[in-house]
């Protein structure tokens, strides 16, 4: 479609019209979007699209979604971070996720040594606001070495509060997060590293629930890849899942590939918590929009078979995995409600990062980032700031006049 592509960049105004439009809490049947200077407008009837506004139709059965935002995203364009911890790479892992609903994500750099680390916050500081980059997802080091999953041990590192120091450079990195064992921290630290406006996450851990819920009153707020790297929930030994189910005030991410988790606990996890406080992300691996069937991670072979992702030991490395896939297998496969997916997917995260007000829902004055799917949950179009981008495999409609049943 590429004379609507050319089109809209030369609309300040323009409405897109769907049967079907979520927009992160409710849905609106036979709706428009109105979009001014990249920004919601507000949302109306069909009938209520200003004259002279440009209408860009969906089609039959299609409905529209604030774009996801995903909060673990290791690579993607056969580009991982880890490979390069660079503000170019960032900003196009983010641009390689687009043609799959992704509007924002949080380039995730898992456990390496202290020189790739600060310069991924470097990247992060420079990226942060540009092309979908939201801030820094640090996945380590400060992690258990007894739940390593495939992050290397040598690189694994014991906290101290010196690290503070270097660490504290993300507060400037826009909303980025640290994923960490709450066990191994020494008094204090989290208490000042969340203090500093950092998230943080609790994940590849040992800790009893008593730990987590100690660490949420000293600011832990999310619980990273849900089931994984964790020990297993237990009647008397609840651990971090058993905190995750009890504490509202964490927001757990979940890995919803059919592989990762099984279906029956993605909905018992949605049941205990409700989407308002489950994440879908994909911890996805350079291979998602990219043709590889492997790959390197830090000196390992990674391959791709029948869309799993293994070292050479069989060990989960990430995930082939994007967000409307998770999105889709939510439903399909977990049995959630399409709103329950499509609001883990978007505004479940914007408020977890606290960019609830401009992206994350359709309101008036949030970023016109948003996506279409067709009644099979595949993706039609992605708008960022109101312009459409181009995606994979292009079924859009064209611009005109809504059709009226």
């Amino acid at each position: 479609m590429p004379q609507a592509q050319d089109t809209i960049a030369n609309h300040s105004r323009h409405a897109v019209v769907a049967q079907r439009v979520f927009d992160g809490r409710r849905w609106h049947n036979d709706a428009a979007v109105l979009i001014e200077d990249g920004l919601i407008r507000s949302l109306a009837a069909w009938g209520e699209v200003p004259e002279g506004w440009p209408q860009r139709r969906l089609p039959e059965g299609a409905l529209l979604s604030p774009g996801f935002i995903d909060l673990q995203v290791n690579g993607g364009g056969g580009i991982l971070l880890n490979d390069e911890p660079t503000a170019q790479a960032m900003r196009a892992i983010a641009r390689a996720h687009r043609r799959y609903g992704t509007t924002a994500c949080l380039p995730t750099l898992i456990t390496d040594s202290r020189q790739q680390t600060q310069a991924a916050i470097a990247a992060a500081r420079t990226a942060a606001g540009s092309d979908g980059v939201l801030g820094l997802h640090l996945e380590g080091p400060f992690i258990s070495p007894l739940r390593p999953g495939i992050h290397r041990t040598d690189h694994i590192a014991v906290p101290h509060m010196s690290d503070l120091d270097w660490l504290s450079d993300l507060a400037g990195a826009g909303r980025s997060l640290v994923t960490l064992a709450p066990e191994r921290l020494p008094d204090g630290f989290l208490r000042k590293l969340a203090g500093a406006g950092i998230r943080v996450s609790v994940g590849h851990s040992e800790a009893t629930a008593a730990i987590v819920i100690r660490a949420v009153e000293d600011g832990l707020t999310g619980v990273t890849h849900l089931f994984n790297a964790m020990p297993p929930f237990a009647g008397r030994e609840p651990g971090i899942i058993g905190a995750a189910f009890a504490e509202p005030r964490l927001t757990a991410g979940i890995i919803v590939d059919g592989i990762h988790v099984d279906p029956t606990s993605v909905r018992a996890a949605f049941a205990a918590k409700r989407a308002d406080a489950m994440a879908l992300v994909s911890d996805a691996m350079p291979s998602v929009g990219a043709a590889l069937n492997e790959f390197r991670l830090m000196g390992r072979t990674i391959s791709l078979r029948e869309g799993r992702l293994t070292g050479a030991d069989g060990t989960l490395a990430g995930a082939h995995l994007d967000m409307a896939s998770a999105v889709r297998n939510a439903v399909k496969l977990a049995k959630l409600p399409l709103n329950d997916a499509l609001r883990a997917a978007s505004l479940t995260p914007a408020r977890f990062l606290g960019v609830e007000h401009e992206r994350g829902a359709l309101v008036r004055n949030a970023r016109a980032d948003m996506v279409a799917l067709t009644a099979d949950l595949d993706v039609i179009a992605t708008w960022v700031e109101g312009v459409e981008v181009p995606t994979q495999g292009d079924a859009a409609g064209a611009w005109g006049h809504p059709q009226r049943r």
